[in-house]
This record gives structure tokens, C-alpha cells and sequence, in this order.
């Protein structure tokens, strides 16, 4: 058997009125992930488990078959495994976005997708000029970058602990007082805002942000710190199923999850975390991999970003590519290989809801397609949230759909 899942990042949305009331869903022409609910089963996962953020790094790990209850011990842990950072049990990790604040309210969480090389030389800049010992700073893609201290791993009697710190992403308070959401909680906080406020006065004459402005872009106004955690021990992927994975993404979070769970990541020319991004290689190198893994993984930011930037067409657009570039091929290389694999499934889910009307990722449970052998549906209609809610199928608990998926009904 061969597996690929699909990941359409927060392509799960409401009803929204500049699309007629209708959800990016329901308003994009996707006919073959149509046809996987309607040859296969749609239902309802719920990826964030009680008392957890609704975050890709939660989800992620909840639909990869990992309760997060378990095995998540913080977001910046995973990225800082896709950076190759060697990290000690008793290190602390961050991530660290570039953050545009205006008039004291977070404006934007990606300080304008910024790229990847202004973003680094600005990140160096400030590494030079804080004097935060035992802090070290690494430049990641575009806005995200890792933190991580040491300190305590350096001296256990007088290194920071973090436990107590409670942090907040930034993409969760779009047009919110920054001051509201600072770092709190625990007797280093106030290291945090330093580094904020430090960040502000040395970003703000920064030839990089000057260029930005003179160019219409906006401007790196801050780092803001988030997502901390410690390295955590997880069981790989083939030791618990008995399949050898692969993972397809631009974005340095999924592919800390695919290297904590022993699966390689591939690397694809053209891959970004935005609607630029080549769709068509990516479902050319997934239909590459067949024939090396047993489980595919193809990972598409693109979503998630337009919600993010409360961009209702672009996300529309972004769910019409992934149906035709890369479900579309995928499904039809299955098919033909069946004989030849002795069988396949397909499952395609996004992760979690994000709402283009708040710019912000939303725990109500997002809606998946599973087609394929022995894959039988009792309810023929396309691929909808709505359609998914009105289901026999609806999975409390979402790290439990990874062995329904591979198993179920097979034995």
C-alpha cells in the first residue's frame, strides 16, 4: 500500500460575504478533491485537543498520529529541528518572528513576508547590538527565526527556567495593543520586553526598514518572542505503523515534526509558504517519492497565509492549485500504479480552520477527505465544511485518524 496526505494549511473557513456567503471551500472549482469525498468519506477531525492552542504545531503533530497531550513540549522545539540546532534536554527554545507594529498595535505578524535575506541581516545586526547572555539567535525563512538560551545548561544553579512564561503568537492578535500580549509570568519576563523594546529603537533607522518604506513594504518593527519549549523524545513514525514517510513543505515547522518522527524531508525548487509557490513540483516530487516511501506528506502553506492577510481570493486560488496541480496528478498516479502498490489511500485535510473575517486560526474541528482501497462513503457530495459536518464520521480525538487512515477496514 501507498499513502499521500495532503495538507491544504488552514483552508477550513466560515461563510464569508465577499464571497457570497459562501466558504473558500464551496466557492473554489476543485473537482477531484470533489471526487475523493464524494468516491471516498468525509467526516470531521478534531486536531485541537482540550486546553491546547489552535496552532499548526499542535494540529500538525495531532493529525501526523501524535497527541500532543504526549509529546508536545512547545512549538519553537520543532523548528529549531528543521534548522539543525543540536539542542540540550535543559535548553530553552524561542521562536522569534519580525513583527510590524503600528501606533502600538500588532499590523502585521510576517512584518510583510519579509525575505529571507533582509530578515537575517537585521537579525544579525540585533544579535551584535543585545547584551542578553546565554541567548543565541538564529535566522530561519522569511520572519521566523529560532532563539535559543542555554544558560541553564551552561550552569543549572543559575541558568533561566521558562516554565512559568506565558507567550502569545503573533498572528493570533492582528490590529490588538502589543502591550496586551507582552511575555508574562515567571522571573525573566522582563528580559522579553527588553528585547522588544531594544529591537524597536534599533529597528527603526535600519537601512533595511528605510529601503522597505521608500519601496511601500512594511517594515521590521520588532521581534516577538513565542512558542518556547524545551527538546522532547518522540517515538518515530515506522517504529509505531511500520512505514517509512516523507514530508513536502516550505515551512521550517513541519519539517521539525517530520524529522522528530524520522521521516525525510524532500526538497523541492520553488517552494514557498505563499500563493507563489510551485504547486506543479510539488505534486511532481510527491509522485517522485512513491517510489522510495510508503507515506507521502505534501504540505501547503498557501492558505493559511491568505487568511492571515484576510485575502478571501487568494485563498480561493490557493485551494483551486493544490486541487489541480497537485491532488488532481497525485490521485491519477495512484490509480494507475494500484496493481503495482497493492493499493493506495489519499487523505487530505487542512490542519485547522483560519479565518479569513479575523485573520486567525479557529479549533473548531476541519473537515477531511479519505479515498482509496476499501474506502467505502456513505454520503456522495462534494468536499464542503458543511458537507463534512452533516458526516457519519467525525473523529473525537484527532490523533487517532492517522491508523484509521492506514489500517482501517483492511485487516
Amino acid at each position: 500500500m501507498k499513502y499521500v496526505i495532503i495538507i491544504p494549511d488552514g483552508a477550513a473557513d466560515h461563510p464569508l460575504s465577499e464571497l457570497g456567503g459562501k466558504t473558500p471551500f464551496e466557492a473554489a472549482k476543485k473537482p477531484h478533491t470533489d471526487r475523493l469525498a464524494i468516491e471516498g468519506r468525509q467526516g470531521t477531525v478534531a486536531t485541537t485537543p482540550q486546553g491546547f492552542p489552535c496552532g499548526s504545531d499542535v494540529c500538525s503533530m495531532s493529525l501526523l498520529g501524535y497527541d500532543p497531550a504526549v509529546y508536545h513540549k512547545g512549538r519553537a522545539p520543532l523548528e529549531a529541528a528543521a534548522l539543525g540546532i543540536e539542542l540540550a534536554p535543559t535548553d530553552w527554545v524561542f521562536r522569534v518572528n519580525l513583527v510590524t507594529v503600528i501606533d502600538g498595535k500588532m499590523q502585521d505578524h510576517s512584518a510583510g513576508h519579509i525575505s529571507s535575506e533582509e530578515g537575517r541581516q537585521l537579525l544579525a545586526d540585533l544579535a551584535g547590538h543585545l547584551d542578553m547572555p546565554g541567548m543565541i539567535l538564529y535566522p530561519g525563512v522569511s520572519y521566523r527565526n529560532i532563539m535559543v538560551d542555554d544558560s541553564a545548561t551552561r550552569d543549572s544553579a543559575t541558568g533561566r527556567d521558562w516554565s512559568e512564561l506565558a507567550t502569545t503568537p503573533p498572528h493570533d492578535i492582528p490590529g490588538e495593543p502589543m502591550r496586551k500580549h507582552l511575555p508574562r509570568g515567571g522571573p525573566h519576563a522582563e528580559l522579553l520586553h527588553r528585547m522588544i523594546a531594544e529591537s524597536e529603537v534599533f529597528f527603526r533607522e535600519h537601512e533595511i526598514n528605510q529601503a522597505r518604506r521608500e519601496n511601500g513594504q512594511l517594515p521590521a518593527t520588532h521581534v516577538w518572542p513565542w512558542g518556547q519549549g524545551q527538546k522532547t523524545i518522540i517515538p518515530s513514525f515506522e517504529s509505531r505503523f511500520g512505514l517509512r514517510g516523507a514530508m513536502i513543505t516550505a515551512v521550517d515547522l513541519l519539517a521539525g515534526i517530520a524529522s522528530f518522527i524520522g521521516w525525510d524531508r524532500l526538497d523541492v525548487p520553488g517552494q514557498t509558504s505563499y500563493h507563489d509557490t510551485d504547486y506543479v513540483a510539488a505534486g511532481k516530487h510527491a509522485i517522485a517519492a512513491l517510489d522510495n516511501y510508503d507515506v507521502v506528506c505534501v504540505h501547503v502553506e498557501a492558505p493559511d497565509e491568505a487568511s492571515h492577510a484576510s485575502d478571501a481570493k487568494t485563498k480561493v486560488a490557493a485551494i483551486e492549485a493544490i486541487d489541480e496541480h497537485i491532488v488532481g496528478p497525485i490521485h491519477a498516479a495512484l490509480e494507475a500504479r494500484a496493481k503495482e502498490f497493492g493499493g493506495y489511500r489519499i487523505l487530505l485535510l487542512p490542519d485547522h480552520y483560519t479565518a479569513v473575517a479575523t485573520r486567525k486560526h479557529d479549533p473548531t474541528p476541519p473537515p477531511f477527505a479519505l479515498c482509496g482501497t476499501r474506502v467505502h462513503g456513505v454520503r456522495q457530495k462534494p468536499f464542503t465544511e458543511k458537507n463534512a459536518n452533516e458526516s457519519d464520521l467525525h473523529v473525537r480525538f484527532g490523533h487517532e485518524l492517522m491508523e484509521y487512515f492506514l489500517f482501517s477496514g483492511l485487516a
